[in-house]
């Protein structure tokens, strides 16, 4: 008996009966980054679940913290102008001065010429047309200054304060002119202030 013919070979019918496990496989494979970047890329909208925080947050304008509390709160009562310029006032009867000056200054020194001091003259006009001419050391009106402070500690911010003090330039004459300015103007800020004016501690450096 000869041998028996080979197994024929089943044709498939179709084409959805063709083995695709390789196309499986390439399915299943991981997609490039290029794919990846592609796609995101193309995509219309990016999802709420990927967004970055700051895409998510609303910027809405909301009514300025300033502009509300100054429509809520009261506003404060205006500022009143009082004219107490009239002699009959109480605060214009403190002022007796019209004006005071720093003139000049005298050196004073013993025989030997140890232990030199100045004095400046002063001229203070009264308002009654009077002149009085007063010498003060500088330490005095240092110590009128002091004194003032201790009186009226709430306005110390009206005292301006004295020229500075130098022991190698005291003699100079630049030296001295800067100082007859600041001390001028000193007096005039306070002699010149209705609280000060009245105040004892200005009359009795002023009359003594």
């Amino acid at each position: 008996m000869g041998s028996p013919p080979p197994p024929r070979t089943r044709e498939p019918e179709n084409l959805d009966e063709v083995d695709t496990s390789a196309d499986v496989e390439t399915s299943s494979a991981p997609p490039s980054p290029s794919s990846d970047l592609h796609a995101t890329s193309t995509s219309p909208r990016a999802s709420s679940d990927s967004s970055p925080p700051f895409w998510l947050t609303r910027h809405d304008r909301s009514i300025s913290t300033v502009s509300y509390q100054s429509i809520v709160e009261t506003r404060p009562a205006p500022i009143s102008l009082e004219d107490h310029s009239s002699a009959s006032h109480e605060q214009s009867s403190g002022c007796w001065a019209r004006s005071v000056t720093v003139d000049d200054y005298v050196i004073v020194s013993g025989p030997t010429g140890i232990g030199a001091y100045l004095v400046w003259n002063c001229s203070v006009a009264t308002l009654k047309g009077g002149v009085m001419c007063i010498r003060k050391r500088y330490s005095e009106f240092d110590q009128l200054r002091n004194n003032l402070i201790k009186a009226f500690p709430y306005s110390e911010a009206s005292i301006p304060p004295l020229p500075r003090k130098s022991v190698v330039s005291r003699f100079r004459p630049e030296f001295l002119e800067h100082r007859k300015n600041g001390l001028n103007h000193f007096m005039n800020c306070i002699l010149l202030n209705p609280e000060f004016a009245a105040s004892p501690i200005l009359k009795d450096f002023i009359f003594f």
